[in-house]
C-alpha cells in the first residue's frame, strides 16, 4: 500500500488511503498485484457510473455499516476542507444540509441507494 499511495494520483488525494483499503483483498489494506489492476478498472473512465458509485459509498463509509452516516460524512468533509475553516456549529448545519437534501427516508444517514441517487444528478461525478 506505501508504494501505491506514492503514485501522484494517490498521494494528493485525500481518499488515498481508503481506495487502497477499499481494493484492497485482505485485512491489512495491502494491495495485490489484482487488486492494484481491479483498482484502475474501476477508476477508469470506461467503468460503468453504477461501479463507480459503489466503490465511490465503500471509501466514504469508514465505519462499514453500509449506511454514510453523521460520523463518515464528517470524516469525509474534514478530509476536503482545512479543519480550520469550519467550525464545530458549521460542520453541523453543512451534515443536516446534506442530509436534508439527500436522506430520503429520515433516517439520519443515507443508504446506498440514496447515495446513488444524488449521484445521478451530480455531473461532475464521473471526472
Amino acid at each position: 500500500m506505501t508504494k501505491i499511495l506514492q503514485y501522484p494520483e494517490l498521494s494528493v488525494n485525500p481518499f488515498g488511503d481508503r481506495i487502497c483499503k477499499v481494493f484492497s483483498s485482505n485485512q491489512d489494506g495491502d494491495c495485490t498485484f489484482e487488486d492494484f489492476l481491479d483498482m484502475m478498472s474501476v477508476l477508469s473512465e470506461a467503468a460503468p457510473k453504477s461501479v463507480k458509485a459503489e466503490h465511490a459509498f465503500r471509501i466514504f463509509d469508514f465505519d462499514g455499516d453500509d449506511m454514510l452516516g453523521v460520523s463518515d460524512l464528517t470524516k469525509v468533509i474534514e478530509r476536503l476542507v482545512d479543519k480550520n475553516q469550519l467550525t464545530e456549529s458549521d460542520m453541523e448545519h453543512l451534515i443536516e444540509n446534506i442530509l436534508e437534501e439527500a436522506d430520503l427516508d429520515d433516517d439520519g444517514a443515507l443508504s446506498f441507494a440514496e447515495f446513488e441517487h444524488i449521484i445521478e444528478r451530480s455531473s461532475d461525478f464521473m471526472r
